[in-house]
Formats: structure tokens, sequence, C-alpha cells
């Protein structure tokens, strides 16, 4: 079993007739998955999404994959395939398209009509190429064919990827919901066709490896939702991913059936919602739909709200409900449903909105009291049956955390992959298929970009280090001002704090701190301004950490006169 080393160092040169892949996201972590594959001199990029940032990343929007390995070959990206519209696959290619807008984008109808309302936002015209189920196309060395697989959205695919070095089937984000509510199954005669044509390497999400069996088909929710909609006794706000189609067509269908009227509250609800209806992915009876303007002349328990945030996401409308930030204030009498799964690193944000609306008295139905959602992801039941199915000579487990991918590749020694066959990667390591082997030869730079407001790539660790510094710990400003021939002090100290829990009396006891090593300073000679700075930042700091036991940023400003 090869496992990635801390010590990689770069990948030699391609070996003639290999087919290279490198992950640049979406190994070892939940999101930002995008999979580069290489043959000939040429590039196939596989899903380009982002990553959403976590409590101790305060300010970031949305994570990106490094671009940097592929920035200077942007002319042999053959095409971007999007197996799914999650933004978690499709979220980082407006940023990838400003790097050169004639990329290909290869995918499904609505996986494109969704990418498309999200390029418009950005300025940009893309060039695409829609691809269904059964389809096979050529993009350069590489013949694609796509599979139909069965996911939280419509439309999502596979695609097995055909070079001279051997055949890769890339599953994408998919499970084997045996009753889906589109009736469109996962493509399991095509898996084993291509198992039995002899498939190189599988690559094979694997988020919900750890948890055994089938997941519970979608059609279970039905009977639960219609129960809620039936206790609600006022308003019902439901609470899902902006993409989850199905679910929203569970809920509408649950309106008609209650009498009740629906309104999509968030702009990427409505977005992503208008495009499923406008290709007929989602039965909306016009009837039922209001706009938001109006919903207070509407009696409580003959509406619903359906909304973004069930992630607990700090700008959502649900989250800015529980803070009492939004027009919409909750009351006793409604019922908020969160129906979606919790993604992980996430509890505490979900718990705080949980908190927050049931403060307000709301009544609060989730995934652990009631089966109001079921994951998108293949268990390792049906992960089982894939590997049995497609016999593989070697195995990638991909799209999860380290947890996730470690139990995936045991799965796989169960079903007989050879160990020296099961290839555990990360961002940025390299694997080579050559002669039917694939190895790990190396490692490229897949570090974090962060998307900061209109900046890309400009927030450094450092910078995040410091934000939470003085989100934590707070700062404290000292400002001088010395003779510039002689370095004595002439004005100040002037000494400010915000948020390090400092009184602004307890300053007397650092001023004089401040002007007793300014002056020995100034007996010695030293009219350094960058000397004299440290010298007060390591006094403050000193002090601070003496009586406060805190750490805050010290902001030494010395002016010379």
């Amino acid at each position: 079993m090869s496992h990635p080393h801390p010590d990689l160092s770069e990948p030699p040169t391609q070996p003639k007739g290999g087919l290279r892949i490198v992950a640049l996201g979406g190994l070892g972590e939940i999101g930002r998955n995008m999979t580069v594959f290489e043959y000939g001199g040429r590039l196939l990029i596989v899903d380009c999404g982002v990553l959403f940032p976590e409590t101790e990343q305060p300010g970031v929007d949305l994570i990106l994959p490094d671009f940097e390995y592929i920035r200077d070959r942007l002319d042999d990206i053959e095409a971007v395939i999007v197996t799914h519209g999650h933004e978690d696959h499709i979220g980082a290619v407006p940023y990838l398209l400003r790097e050169r807008r004639d990329i290909p984008l290869v995918g499904s109808r609505l996986s494109l009509a969704l990418l498309e309302a999200k390029l418009t936002e950005h300025r940009i015209k893309p060039v695409t190429h829609v691809v269904a189920e059964g389809e096979r196309r050529s993009f350069g060395p590489f013949d694609c064919e796509f599979l139909a697989v069965n996911h939280s959205i419509p439309d999502a695919l596979a695609v097995a990827v055909r070079t001279p070095a051997g055949l890769v089937l890339h599953t994408g984000d998919f499970k084997m919901d045996q009753l889906p509510l589109d009736g469109r199954l996962t493509d399991l005669p095509g898996f084993a066709r291509l198992g039995a044509e002899g498939i190189d390497l599988l690559m094979s999400d694997s988020t919900n490896a750890e948890v055994p069996g089938f997941v519970t088909s979608e059609r279970n929710i039905g009977p639960v939702v219609d129960e809620v909609f039936r206790t609600a006794q006022g308003r019902l706000i439901v609470a899902c991913f902006a993409s989850h189609i199905h679910r929203v067509q569970q809920v509408l269908d649950a309106a008609v059936a209650n009498g009740r009227k629906v309104c999509f509250v968030g702009r990427s609800m409505v977005r992503n919602m208008g495009v499923a209806r406008e290709l007929g992915y989602l039965n909306v009876p016009d009837v039922i739909m209001v706009e938001q303007k109006v919903i207070d002349d509407i009696p409580g328990d003959r509406l619903v709200l359906v909304c973004t945030g069930s992630q607990g996401e700090p700008m959502s409308a649900l989250s800015r409900m529980a803070n009492r930030d939004h027009s919409i204030r909750i009351t006793e009498r409604d019922t908020v449903m969160l129906a979606s799964s919790l993604i992980p690193g996430n509890e505490n944000a979900v718990n705080r909105v949980i908190n927050g609306l049931t403060r307000w008295g709301a009544r609060i139905v989730h995934k652990g009291n009631a089966l109001v959602h079921v994951s998108g992801h293949a268990s390792a039941g049906e992960l089982l049956y894939v590997l049995n199915m497609t016999k593989p000579a070697n195995f990638m487990p991909i799209h999860g955390e380290w947890r996730h991918l470690r139990a995936h590749a045991k799965l796989a020694a169960l079903t007989g992959v050879p160990e020296d066959g099961i290839v555990i990667a990360e961002d940025g390591v390299v694997v080579d298929l050559v002669d039917g082997q694939a190895k790990i030869v190396g490692a490229v730079p897949a570090g974090y970009v962060y998307v900061d407001g209109l900046s890309v790539g400009e927030v450094t660790e450092t910078s995040l280090k410091d934000r939470r510094i003085l989100g934590e710990e707070g700062f404290v400003s000292i400002v001088i001002g010395i003779d510039s021939t002689s370095g004595k002090l002439v004005a100040g100290p002037e000494v400010h704090a915000r948020g390090a829990g400092i009184v602004n009396e307890d300053f007397d006891e650092v001023i004089a701190r401040i002007e007793g090593v300014l002056r020995d300073a100034a007996g010695d000679g030293v009219n350094d301004v960058h000397q004299m700075s440290q010298l007060i930042r390591r006094t403050v700091g000193k002090w601070v950490s003496e009586n406060y036991r805190r750490r805050p940023m010290i902001i030494p400003v010395v002016v010379e006169v």
C-alpha cells in the first residue's frame, strides 16, 4: 500500500506513455475537489471546487485550489469536466477562467447551467460542451465516457478516462439509491462493463467509507417531511443546500398537499431553483410561489420559507434570523427544519444557529431527531459493491478526510485489490500510472488560496495568524515621538488598547517602564527607529504577560521629530 510521505520531492519527468494524476484538492478534506490528468503533454481537469472556511480562518470567504502547478501550462488544458453542480466541485471554476477564459467546460445540462449562472456574476461567458450519460467524447488524447450516478443533486456523472496508459474510472460523488426520486439510477451495468474491459485505476468517493451498510433511500424522507408540515403550527422554515433540488421538490410537494405558499429566501437559493425550474428539474406550481415582500400578509400556518444556512454559514439567511439580523423574525410558533447532513467541521457553527433559533422559541427539526435528510454519498456496503463489480488493478480513494480515505483503502484490500496497487495520496501528491501500476513519485505545491472580498491569494497564513491574535487577544498600540538626532523621547508615550482586557488606569505603570527603557537606550546612543520599536514591543509584551497573562498584538509607532 503506497502512503504519502512528508519528505516527497519534486516529481521526475513524466515517463513516456504514462498517465500522471495530481489532485490539487479533495484529498484529506471535504471540498476543494480538483484532479489534473496529464498525458502526452496535455492536461484534463476533473472538477474545480471550493472549500468553505472554518473559525480559525477569520475574514476568509472561500478557499481555492492552488493553480500554481498548472499556471504556466494553461494552454495545455484540453477541458475541465464537472461531475456535478455542487460548490465543492464547481465553485473555483470562475477563478480558473480568470486565468484563461476559453477553457472548455464539460458537464451535464444542469451542472453547466448552474455553473453558467455563477459565471454570469463574474462576467465570464464560458465555452461549454453539454454531455449526457452514455456519451463518449474525446478531448485531445483523453477519450472520456460519461456514466450516470445518483447523488444529492440531479444529473451527476462519473467519467471513464481512456488513454494509451490505461483506463481510469473517476466516480465523482455518488450513491446507489435504488428508488431515486428522479428515477435515475447509478449505472451499475456500465461500471460492470468497464470492469470487464479492465480498469487500471479506480478513483472513488470516500466520504461515507466509515458508515456501514447502504444509504437510506430519498423516498423515505417524504413521509417525515409531510408529518413536519402537518404538525407545524406557524411558519415552516426549511434550510438546505441551495443545490439540493430533490429536497426542495419534496418540500414543494408537501406544501401543495398542506395548502401552504412557498417563498425562496437567499440569492443562491433563488438563482439555483430558477435554473432548475427553467430546465425542468424542479416542478414548481405557479399558484404556490410568493415573493418575500408579501410574506407578512400571509398567515404563518399557510407559509413555508426555503432558505440556505443549514451549515451555520455566518452570512446565510438562517444564521441572520438566529442572530435577529434579518427582516424575518423568529417566533415561538415557527418550526425550523434543517434538511441536510452536517459537513465535518461545521458542528459548532450549526449548534450556535440551533441555540439561537431555540432562544426565540422555535421548534427545531434536524437529522438528529428526525429523518429529514439522507446522505448523497455511498456507504461502505455500496463501496464494496462497486469495488467487487469493477475489480480495479489499482485503487485511489478520493473525496474525503484522512479517516475516510484510509477506511476506503481497507475496503479495497478486503475485495482483493493488491496492496501495492492501493494508493493513498494527499493534495499535491503526484501519482503515475505506468505499465498498469500506479505509484507515488513526488509532490507539488497544493496549499490553500484564500479569497477575501475582492482579493485572491493575498491573504497568507501569517495574516490569518494576526487576525486570530487580534480576535482572541486584542491589541495594544504605543505612540511616541523621538528626537531624530539624539533619540530622546520628546512626545508620549500614548498607550491605547482594544480587546485586550486592559483598563486605561493601568497604563501608568507601563508608561513609566517605556520611558525608562527609552531613556537608557538614548544614553547608549540608540536612535534607530526599528530598535526602539523592538524595545517597546518587548517591554509592553512582558508587562501585559506578567499582569494579565495575555498575549495581545503589540503595535509600536515611533515618529521622528
